[in-house]
């Protein structure tokens, strides 16, 4: 007659879920030997054929689905951050051969800022006035300072041949990215093409098995009249007989039929 206690626990939940403004789902039931993410072997399969069924684009009909969606959302305690629990885990990153992504990977998950750039090494330096008697410090501020500018005359050089060759190789880039996107234009058009046959095919068997399943569905519903007119005439016929057989007790008439004599009156 009523709802199960756990059905009772679990509108209650979520009628204070929905009062405190979270958003449910819908909720379908568990099936433990299904994997998830996956259509359970019991899944009711949708037998709609859109291309004659007119029924699905009444506004009535889609009145009475969007309620029957809310009706069961109100009584969901499923919420959108539950939607990826059925996935399984995922899998940890080691890094095992790029210790520096390691790092970078551990300080993303800690929520830790990125350290600063480091543009020390670019500038040039100085030996400090008080140690300028200090050869082994001049030689490591002179080879600094031979490396930056070698760093200085190769990025010199990039440049000069950027500006010779830049426009050169951007424009074959450019080329062989039209290629490639003319190649994918293709085979969406190519995948268009096949959706858009199998759409015609589908309308074209649909419409042509519609007289068929409009004839069927015509035969059925006279078919269900004869049998509830059969069923009323039946029935009509056993009241008939209960009255006979009571007016017949009442007089103190025996009523009694032989398959070979036929019925008497005695």
């Amino acid at each position: 007659m009523g709802r199960s206690s756990d059905d009772s626990i679990s509108s209650s939940s979520a009628a204070a879920a929905a009062d405190n403004g979270d958003i449910l789902m819908l909720e379908a039931p568990p099936d433990a030997l299904a994997r998830p993410w996956t259509t359970p072997s019991n899944a009711e399969t949708i037998d709609a054929l859109p291309y004659i069924d007119e029924d699905y684009g009444h506004p009535a009909v889609k009145d009475e689905v969007d309620r029957l969606v809310e009706d069961e959302m109100r009584r969901s305690s499923k919420k959108p951050s539950d939607f990826l629990k059925e996935l399984p885990p995922v899998p940890k990153f080691k890094f095992q051969n790029n210790p520096m992504l390691a790092r970078e990977y551990e300080r993303v998950m800690a929520g830790r800022p990125p350290v600063p750039f480091d543009s020390s090494r670019y500038s040039f330096d100085m030996v400090p006035p008080h140690r300028r008697d200090d050869q082994n410090l001049w030689k490591q501020t002179v080879q600094k300072n031979q490396r930056l500018l070698q760093y200085e005359v190769v990025r010199l050089e990039n440049l000069d041949l950027m500006s010779k060759h830049g426009a050169d190789v951007w424009t074959k880039h450019n080329r062989r990215l039209e290629g490639f996107l003319a190649r994918l234009q293709k085979l969406v058009s190519e995948q268009n093409e096949q959706i858009e046959t199998v759409n015609r095919e589908r309308k074209y068997h649909q419409q042509n098995t519609a007289y068929e399943l409009n004839a069927l569905s015509t035969q059925w519903r006279e078919l269900c009249q004869k049998n509830i007119e059969i069923q009323a005439a039946c029935v009509s016929i056993e009241n008939e007989l209960e009255e006979l057989n009571r007016e017949a007790a009442e007089r103190g008439w025996k009523l009694e039929t032989t398959m070979e004599n036929g019925p008497s009156l005695h």
